[in-house]
């Protein structure tokens, strides 16, 4: 049997709705547990989606009657967080509340530095930017996204090592960040991550 696997965001307002029709569309729900890894719901048919928080409850868990209802009032939280997108072509850095860019500035390689190490150039001016952005805000988890190596390097530089002790959110894949990308990350680094397992004959 192979398994095929996919990950949607979902918005903590449409968190129980997509639970329902997740479930209509898979014959019914067979089991739900609280995993540490988030809410496992497991179909009659054999699917099963990780509901997986944004964030951890740090001592200010979502309250509700179920485990879903729970889980969306724990990602309906609005903490502050500072975006850092990064590949070798551009970045975009940010401060996002509730899903939403409070703060933002994106920017692209210089036509001289995409002759020569375009990545160190790019990865010196998202430094220089999320600095100054990171500084208007007082957020608590780092969001970032896009080449590892550039973030890497990027968060290496002094104007970031304030912020190397902040909490991590997992990384998203980004491919071009620009601004609609960065607009799109806000989204969904506050919402609800979900891991979704089909069983295909």
């Amino acid at each position: 049997m192979n398994l095929a696997r996919r990950t949607a965001f979902v918005p903590a307002d449409r968190l129980t709705g997509w639970a329902d029709r997740f479930s209509a569309a898979h014959g019914g729900l067979s089991a739900i547990e609280d995993t540490d890894d988030g809410v496992l719901l497991a179909m009659r048919d054999g699917a099963t989606a990780l509901l997986t928080p944004p964030w951890p409850a740090d001592g200010r868990p979502g309250r509700g009657a179920g485990l879903i209802e729970r889980l969306a009032a724990l990602a309906a939280q609005e903490r502050q967080l500072g975006l850092l997108l990064v590949r070798r072509g551009g970045f975009a850095v940010g401060v996002a509340v509730g899903g939403k860019l409070v703060a933002h500035k994106v920017g692209s390689a210089s036509a001289r530095s995409r002759g020569g190490d375009a990545g160190a150039a790019v990865a010196e001016r998202a430094a220089q930017e999320a600095a100054r952005i990171f500084s208007t805000a007082n957020f608590e988890y780092l969001a970032t996204g896009g080449d590892k190596l550039l973030v890497e390097s990027t968060l290496a530089a002094p104007a970031l090592r304030r912020y190397a002790g902040h909490s991590r959110l997992a990384p998203l894949a980004v491919v071009d960040p620009k601004m609609d990308v960065l607009t799109r990350a806000a989204a969904d680094f506050c919402s609800i991550r979900i891991t979704i397992t089909d069983a295909v004959a």
